[in-house]
């Protein structure tokens, strides 16, 4: 893979695995050393196995989890995904703060991933989301108050 086209593909193809639920086609598009960065709660994992372990904690809480990418843009080897992650709460949350139960809830939540490939594969994933938003409308956390402005 060596096109901008090429590698916004193959990011596109790796938020639709994990859509399916197809956590092996998942795993197969990282690099043995891929990086994958968590910014929403601060994780960090290294490697194929280590990442898809993480990633599927996610699935396991929402088990009907689904990314929609809204925009996909890109230079060279890196590409930007806009992306909208909903899914129902049916499975315990496990993330660094700890656990949280499971709700029952929908979530609707904005993200943003820039993906870095190499070789046909991806290298390095930097992942923001709206960590607040997510879980305000869990329940877990109090809604911010209205703007000033």
């Amino acid at each position: 893979m060596g096109s901008t086209d090429d590698a916004i593909s193959l990011a596109r193809e790796n938020i639709d695995a994990f859509s399916r639920g197809d956590k092996e086609h998942f795993k197969a598009q990282l690099t043995s050393d891929s990086v994958y960065k968590e910014y929403g709660t601060g994780r960090e994992e290294h490697g194929a196995e280590a990442i898809t372990a993480t990633t599927w904690t996610w699935r396991d809480a929402f088990p009907d989890a689904r990314g929609e990418i809204v925009n996909a843009f890109g230079s060279g080897d890196q590409v930007t995904l806009q992306i909208i992650w909903t899914g129902t709460q049916k499975g315990n949350l496990v993330g660094p703060a700890g656990t949280i139960p499971a709700t029952g809830k929908q979530v609707k939540v904005p993200a943003c991933q820039v993906v870095r490939v190499r070789d046909g594969k991806i290298i390095s994933t930097d992942h923001y989301f709206d960590s607040m938003t997510m879980l305000v409308q869990l329940g877990v956390a109090p809604a911010p108050a209205a703007s000033m402005t």
